[in-house]
């Protein structure tokens, strides 16, 4: 008897299947497919945080808000990603004054931000304040935000060259 196309390749596929499921690796064993799941890949590294350098080295109001503007900016974005972040900003030359106890036009602002949002710190280069003691004959007292490093400029480079971002508002 002569089979049809149509029979003869129900017959062939059906064959295929058969012999497929006898030659699998489980078949073989006689045992059901293997619970062992493949290793799991490592998890993903931390991811470092962002780094960011404000310099502020003028004694404008506008220029100090910007800065302090970029800063809460740029740390509300990554909180908002749940990213770590961390921002200094650094004060030399007459910008000093944004961190003068007597003469800070954003003293408030700085106090208010640095309860809120600590990854933000700001640097006061000692340099500028003993220059501007000398000048004044008098102290400069700073804002009790302010940290000193013994140069804003040598700051802003030693930062850069461990990678953090420098911006200049």
């Amino acid at each position: 008897m002569m089979m049809s196309f149509k029979d003869f390749l129900g017959t062939a596929l059906a064959v295929g299947v058969v012999l497929s499921v006898a030659t699998s690796p489980s078949a073989a064993q006689g045992t059901k497919q293997s619970s062992v799941q493949a290793p799991k890949p490592p998890p993903a590294p931390e991811r470092k945080p962002h780094r960011l350098i404000l310099q502020v080295n003028t004694n404008e109001a506008a220029m100090m808000n910007l800065a302090l503007n970029n800063a809460a900016n740029v740390a509300q974005y990554y909180q908002d990603l749940g990213e770590k972040v961390e921002i200094e900003v650094v004060t030399f030359g007459p910008g000093l004054h944004m961190l003068r106890d007597d003469t800070s036009p954003v003293k408030a602002r700085i106090k208010a931000m640095t309860a809120s949002t600590p990854a933000i710190s700001f640097k006061a280069c000692g340099n500028t304040q003993g220059n501007m003691s000398k000048a004044e004959n008098k102290e400069i007292a700073l804002i009790p935000e302010a940290s000193v490093v013994k140069s804003g400029v040598v700051r802003v480079i030693e930062l850069q060259e461990k990678g953090w971002t420098y911006v200049r508002p």
